[in-house]
Order: structure tokens, then sequence, then C-alpha cells
């Protein structure tokens, strides 16, 4: 398995790191304390930091989780990785609540469900663990920070400007998304609608739906726009199962260079119909260094770090984190855009 070029050139890690194993962990030899600079000094090798994601087995989080155990290597805590199978919210909250019933440090959750979730974060926190989200917010819970990939506005504004691009700045398009209450992809939703009505007055989004956490009914969902659309010249797939699903409707149909597609997928799902043409670019982050990001943080809520300070970690690919103390999210960077030339330069 090849390293994603971005964080290979900042991390000499054993093999064992680069293995992804749904639900390992990951611990650095007994005694082993962080970086200095990275956790003030603080012994972690007792530290137990988990993340429970949406859904467990698809290339997006189980890239994190590779992330997450580079992190565990390198600073030497145990790192636990479990979520459902099914995007579903019941049977995310109770793999929550295990972890919290085994006493971990830390719990990081990208929440299916933010209200929901809200009040096990809160029994989590009293039961005296460390509690934040990752991926996906829930900002009217306890969680202490927020690992976000990337802003709000520059995710929306570049899947709605690649797009635009391709279908020459008009026409209309529909967006495809996952779930109905996941709280990053509507964010995103919002911006799109007022960036495309601003921005290009000759566009019109003429149609949400809502495929869950399925490609193959992200495929179903976009042929059946496409055929109730007659006009329609894109599509937007808003997760990463979805991204790939769009454009597989587009070759189904025998539309590629007539209808254009953008998503949110990982590089290595998308170079296929990247190089097709049947998708015009994907708008992603480094997902591997998001879960190391996740990882660290984790570590400065456990030892009271200091989660603006990142000058105490050596990877590339965190260069642009931030952090906001006011509203305690902790930012990736901007986006990236991948395409034909570039998405083979990733391993997920």
């Amino acid at each position: 398995m090849k390293i994603s070029r971005k964080i290979a050139g900042a991390l000499a890690l054993s093999a064992a790191a680069a293995v992804v194993l749904a639900g390992c962990t990951s611990r650095n030899d007994p005694g082993q304390t962080a970086e200095p600079g990275a956790t003030d000094g603080a012994s972690t090798e007792d530290l137990t930091i988990a993340f429970v994601p949406k859904l467990q087995g698809i290339p997006y989080f189980e890239a994190m989780n590779t992330g997450g155990q580079q992190a565990a290597e390198e600073l030497g805590f145990e790192w636990l990785y479990q979520g459902p199978t099914t995007a579903d919210a019941a049977a995310q909250a109770d793999i929550v609540r295990s972890f919290i019933q085994q006493g971990v440090d830390v719990l990081f959750v990208a929440p299916n469900d933010p209200n929901s979730m809200a009040p096990l974060l809160e029994e989590a926190q009293a039961a005296g663990i460390h509690v934040a989200t990752t991926d996906t917010d829930a900002p009217d819970s306890v969680r202490e920070v927020f690992v976000n990939q990337a802003s709000v506005d520059g995710i929306g504004e570049a899947l709605t400007d690649t797009l635009l691009e391709a279908m020459g700045g008009s026409g209309q398009y529909a967006i495809v998304s996952c779930g109905e209450t996941a709280a990053n992809l509507n964010a995103w939703i919002e911006v799109q609608e007022a960036y495309t009505a601003s921005e290009y007055p000759d566009a019109e989004i003429v149609d949400i739906v809502y495929a869950g956490e399925d490609q193959a009914a992200a495929t179903q969902m976009a042929t059946d726009l496409m055929n109730s659309h007659p006009d329609l010249t894109g599509l937007v797939g808003e997760c990463t199962s979805s991204a790939p699903g769009v454009a597989q409707a587009v070759e189904d149909a025998g539309r590629t260079g007539e209808v254009f597609t953008v998503g949110l997928g990982t590089p290595q799902s998308m170079l296929p119909y990247l190089e097709s043409g049947s998708s015009s670019g994907s708008i992603l982050w480094d997902v591997e260094a998001l879960g190391y990001l996740t990882g660290w943080a984790g570590v400065q809520l456990a030892t009271d770090g200091d989660l603006g300070d990142l000058s105490g970690v050596d990877n590339e690919a965190l260069a642009e984190a931030e952090y906001d103390e006011s509203t305690g999210v902790l930012l990736l960077g901007p986006p990236t855009v991948f395409t034909a030339e570039n998405a083979g330069d990733y391993d997920y």
C-alpha cells in the first residue's frame, strides 16, 4: 500500500501503521510519550481515544482510521475504531454507549444524527470522558472541539464552481445527498443554493434527493433525476458514496459529455470516472490527515494541551490547520479538487 504523498513526506512510520483493519487498535511500545511539544511532554501510554464514524467499511472512513492509527504510532496512545455497518443513528448510538461503558478517555463521533447524538455526548461527559466531533459536527451538544475537514463555504463554493465550469455557467442541476440529518451535508447544500443564486443566475438547482450512504441507491436516484428532468445537465454527489454513484449513472445512460457531475468522492473511487470524463472533479481533502488531526486533538484534550499550537507536529499535511477558540473548531484547511491528473497520488 502506498502512502499519501502529503503524509509520506512528513511521517516515518512502520509498515503496520499503514494497514487498514476495521475495529483495530494501535499503540506504541509501553513507556513511549508524545513528541516534544505535541502534548507538553505528558505520557500517553495509557490513553485510549475512540472514534465512531457514520459508517464503517467505506473508503472514506477507513482512510480516516489509517490516519488515526498513524497518529497513535507517532504519539503513543491507543486508537479504537468502530462504526455501524449501515448509516443508522440508532446503531451508531449503541456503539457510543459501548465506548462509554468501556470508559475510554476521549470519544470522537461523526454523528449520523447530531440531535439524537447530543444526549449521549452529555452522558459520556458526565462519565468523565472528553467528547468531541470530527468530520460532522453536533453544534448543539457538549462537544469540546469539532475537527473540521474544510470550511463550509469553501466546500460548497468549490462544488458549485467546478460543476458550473463544466456546464458552461448555466443550466439545471440536481443534488444527490446522503443522510437527511447530516449537519455537514446540509450546510454545504445551503451554501450551494445561495452561491448558485448569487454567482450563476442562469443556473438552477431543480431537486435534492437523499440516498443514505448507499452508492447503488445514488446511481438509481441520479438515473431517475435524468429521466424526470430532461433538461438536466448537472449532478452533484454530496458524499463519498453518492459521488461515484451519480457518475456511474451518467456512464450507464451513455450521457458522458452531456450531463456533468462533481462530488465529494475519495480519489481512488473517483479516478475511473475522472479519467472517463463522467466526473468533472472531486472536492475533498486529505482524509488520512483528518484522521491524524483527530487523534492529535484527542491527545490535547486528554492532556490539557493547546489545540492552537501545532508547532510540535512534524506533518506537512497539517500545515494549514488552525483552531478557533471561540467556536471550538479545529480546521484542517482548504478543500482539494481532485482531477484525473492528481487523484492517482492518493491511496484511498
